[in-house]
């Protein structure tokens, strides 16, 4: 599962200081196993991660410019809702 390059709707690939950057994670890195499990989709990462507590921690096995790398991340709480008009 690839992290995306640019900002898309106002959204950072990767946080500024959040848990990803905070463990080595960049744009354009593609995420290859969460705790020794395999990632083949962007839905499949999201309901592993929402999956752990904040405060947990994941290992991550990613490829950053051709190089495989692992490192340890610490799950952050969820963004609250914001509201929408309908």
């Amino acid at each position: 599962m690839r992290i995306a390059t640019q900002t898309e709707g106002g959204t950072v690939p990767v946080t500024p200081g959040g848990p990803a950057a905070k463990a080595g994670l960049h744009a354009g890195d593609v995420i290859l196993e969460v705790d020794g499990q395999a990632v083949s989709d962007s839905r499949e990462l999201i309901v592993t991660i929402r999956s752990k507590a904040p405060g947990d921690q994941v290992r991550i096995r990613f490829r950053h410019d051709g190089e495989v790398r692992t490192a340890t991340v610490t799950v952050g709480a969820a963004p609250a809702p914001s509201a929408r008009p309908s």
